[in-house]
């Protein structure tokens, strides 16, 4: 289930994990609250640059994070803690 939107990142909560994906297209994320299915499309990497964010570039320019590019950040917690995601994506 969809936790929480957070800026351009959205968490997913499935039992004790919480899985983080950051610097998101926001024009295509899912709705807070949402159930998902195995191999549903969440959200699509983001622009460079976006409308809003509290970040922005050297030339005034709103940017998707602190950020030189677009990019996919993606973080695993268990029981809160960050761990190293390959511990789980390698199960």
């Amino acid at each position: 289930v969809l936790k929480e939107h957070i800026g351009y990142t959205i968490i997913l909560k499935s039992g004790e994990y919480e899985y983080m994906y950051t610097h998101l297209e926001p024009k295509f994320m899912l709705e807070k609250g949402s159930f998902l299915k195995a191999g549903e499309i969440i959200a699509k990497v983001g622009p460079k640059y976006v409308e809003k964010s509290p970040y922005m570039d050297s030339t005034g320019k709103y940017t998707n994070g602190l950020t030189t590019g677009p990019h996919l950040h993606f973080g695993v917690r268990y029981l809160g803690n960050y761990i190293n995601p390959l511990n789980v994506l390698q199960k």
